[in-house]
């Protein structure tokens, strides 16, 4: 165990809040209205208008926007996804509210993405959709999996919990044909602490996810309260969840959209530090970077020989690491499957911090342990 104190520690990630949040916080407390209302359309509007992206929902979570796009679609129980194993286990979990079979296709070594001929492997009769994952930040190889959703037929669903800012082929991811679902946690690149967004493909599908996300109920208790007057003539349309994102999230979202670009810029400077002192440490294998994307850096995973040795070193020197993510068909709640790639990246990637407030003098602590223990 490291004897360094807190205040010496260097986190894998962060959640740090400027003034200006704890003043749109202060307002929204006091404003009498914390729950979902303005704040929170504003915000949908903000982030689609950065992302260009059409018929947002913005949601409680990045799990209950991916479940929405599941609703959205209406497979039947027993129809099989493609899915990646590599990723946070809730882009999975959410197949199985909907009764829907996880297929797992391998990952490429070289990136943490889904395999293009894995995934085309597994389709067949069952298959009703496939969802992809933008690992740590870098965008996947989009226009080959669109030409072969279409190939077949399906569509696609981009987790894109690690995505805020990044971009394909000069277009923002969230602005492509399929769903797509944000994560808003704390740490990530735009906190609200907590929070999603959904994009659809429609206004009819936009309409449908903005009642599923409020118990089917067919308006928002915002839309139904009137000069301290709430009217509680309302119909239930089909079966919803408690999905809606509060104002009082909204709020803090707000700001920190609009300090995305610098925080990723920052996130981007750190990356090049990194990858600069990596290229050639033997042991380490860094992640490659497909040239028509720009990540947004959520993560910074490599490739460690000795990944188990040096986590434990780099954590005497006060440096704390991540495993992103152990393969999901490992867990007992999934069907294992034969995905060598995926069992070799899970087993070797190591998580080193990353986010825009790390100091130039933290990153050079980083880079010196990783040097001397890799």
């Amino acid at each position: 165990m490291s004897s360094l104190g807190m205040e010496d520690q260097i986190p894998l990630g962060a959640a740090y809040m400027s003034d200006k949040v704890v003043q749109a916080v202060a307002e929204v407390l006091q404003s009498g209205w914390p729950g979902p209302g303005p704040r929170a359309e504003a915000f949908e509007q903000a982030f689609a208008r950065y992302c260009d992206g059409a018929f947002p929902v913005a949601v409680s979570s990045c799990t209950a926007a991916l479940h929405l796009s599941l609703r959205l679609l209406e497979l039947a129980p027993g129809t099989e996804v493609i899915t990646t194993p590599i990723t946070f286990v809730a882009t999975n979990k959410v197949l199985l509210y909907e009764g829907l079979v996880p297929v797992f296709a391998d990952v490429d070594v070289a990136t943490g993405h889904i395999c293009l001929d894995s995934m085309r492997a597994k389709i067949s009769d069952k298959t009703g959709a496939l969802l992809v994952m933008h690992y740590a930040g870098q965008p996947c190889d989009l226009d080959p999996i669109y030409a072969l959703a279409a190939e077949f037929a399906l569509p696609v669903i981009e987790d894109c919990a690690h995505a805020a800012g990044a971009s394909y082929d000069g277009h923002r991811i969230g602005s492509h044909p399929g769903f797509q679902a944000f994560s808003f946690q704390s740490t990530k690149n735009v906190s609200a602490v907590d929070g999603g967004l959904l994009f659809v493909r429609s206004e009819k599908e936009m309409l449908r996810a903005r009642r599923l996300r409020w118990m089917g109920i067919d308006s928002s208790t915002y839309e139904r309260t009137g000069v301290g007057v709430l009217n509680n003539d309302y119909e239930v349309a089909e079966e919803g969840y408690r999905y809606a994102m509060s104002d009082l999230n909204a709020a803090i979202a707000l700001v920190n959209l609009e300090e995305l670009d610098a925080a990723n810029a920052r996130r981007a400077a750190v990356a090049a530090r990194y990858s600069e002192a990596f290229v050639d440490l033997e042991g380490i294998d860094l992640l490659k970077a497909l040239p028509r994307a720009q990540s947004s850096y959520h993560l910074f995973p490599v490739l460690s020989r000795n990944r188990d040795g040096l986590s434990a070193a780099l954590r005497q020197r006060g440096i704390v690491t991540g495993r992103h993510y152990r393969r999901n068909d490992a867990y007992p709640v999934f069907t294992s499957a034969h995905l060598p790639g995926a069992d070799y990246f899970s087993n070797h990637v190591l998580t080193l911090p990353m986010h825009p407030a790390l100091t130039d003098t933290q990153v050079d602590r980083v880079i010196a342990a990783v040097c001397d223990h890799a």
